[in-house]
This record gives C-alpha cells, structure tokens and sequence, in this order.
C-alpha cells in the first residue's frame, strides 16, 4: 500500500497527515503503541518543515506499508540545512528535539538535504500488530504485502 499527500506548508497540516496516517495504520490493524510511535515521529517531521523551510508553500508526505514496514517520507523545497542535524539540546528546551526523538521512536531516520533544493526526511519502523488484527485473524497471507 502506498499512498501521498501534497500538503500546504501550515500548522493545521500536521494533524491531517496525523489523521490519514493514523486511522489508515489503526484500519489495518496495526498494535496502538507502534501507531502512536509512528504518529509522534511523522508529527515531528512534519513540524520541522512548517516551523524551517521557509522558501517553500508546500510539502509531500508519501507512506508506504509493505512487507511488515511502514517507510515515511517527507520532502520539502526549501532552502536545505547544512550537515549536522543534532545538536546538543537541553533536555527542558522548548524545540530542537525533534531528530532525536524521532530516532527514539522509529527503528531508521535519515536525511538528504541540499542547500536551495530542499530536504527529504526518511523514517522507517517495522509495525506490530494487534492480536485481533484482520490481517493476522483472517488473512495471514495478506501480511507480506500489506504490511
């Protein structure tokens, strides 16, 4: 399954993406920790190209859920950053965590990011399932194609 979204560089966007993804992950079953771990980590993603890619009006979200993985993908046309994306952050701060807490929640993050094209966040977690899943209850053979 794979699905995109075009969204508008706004604030409102974050809980659409949160929304769509959720109740797509929750629809197939998947356990509720993983869906909010998943939902946190896109949430932060998605934040940080609202809150820094200025030269851009919109971004793309694409999901993919194959083969016991959920990939997510978040590209922006902004400016870019340069080569570090942590930095030491006081654990009170207010901002500056996002990198590090999605690399808590989500088993993979990368980044691809060059000056005046953009960036592209890539977040990968293996999903777990609901032992009431229909996919695990009624179609095992579903499971390595839908997730």
């Amino acid at each position: 399954m794979k699905f995109s979204l075009d969204l508008p560089r706004e604030t409102l966007s974050v809980p659409v993406i949160r929304r769509i993804l959720g109740d797509t992950l929750r629809g197939l079953g998947v356990s509720d920790a993983c869906v909010a771990d998943i939902l946190v980590a896109i949430s932060e993603a998605c934040t940080n190209v609202v809150q820094h890619a200025d030269s851009t009006s919109r971004y793309e979200v694409t999901v993919g859920i194959d083969d016991g993985q959920c990939v997510l993908k978040v590209v922006d046309r902004g400016q870019g950053f340069g080569g570090e994306t942590e930095k030491d952050v006081h654990p009170d701060s207010e901002s500056g965590r996002g990198i590090k807490i999605m690399k808590a929640l989500v088993d993979d993050v990368s980044f691809d990011s060059r000056p005046d094209s953009g960036t592209v966040v890539y977040l990968q977690k293996r999903l777990s399932w609901k032992e009431e899943s229909p996919i695990r209850l009624h179609q095992p053979e579903l499971l390595k194609t839908a997730g």
